[in-house]
């Protein structure tokens, strides 16, 4: 059986925590910012963990 594929666009835009959880960062950061107070930016920055039912979904996406 052939090797199972990574898709390139979930590889750039999740990384594998040190127990296997999947990290990704926050939407809504990109631009039209000026309407944003700086508190919801300063949050925005900080990554989070991917919530169960998607991380399913991730899994079969990044399989190594």
């Amino acid at each position: 059986m052939p090797k199972m594929k990574t898709n390139r666009g979930a590889a750039k835009r999740f990384k594998r925590t040190g127990t296997g959880k999947l990290k990704r960062y926050h939407a809504y950061k990109t631009h039209i910012l000026t309407k944003m107070s700086p508190k919801r930016k300063r949050q925005l920055r900080k990554s989070t963990l991917v919530s169960e039912a998607d991380e399913k979904r991730l899994n079969k996406l990044l399989p190594y």
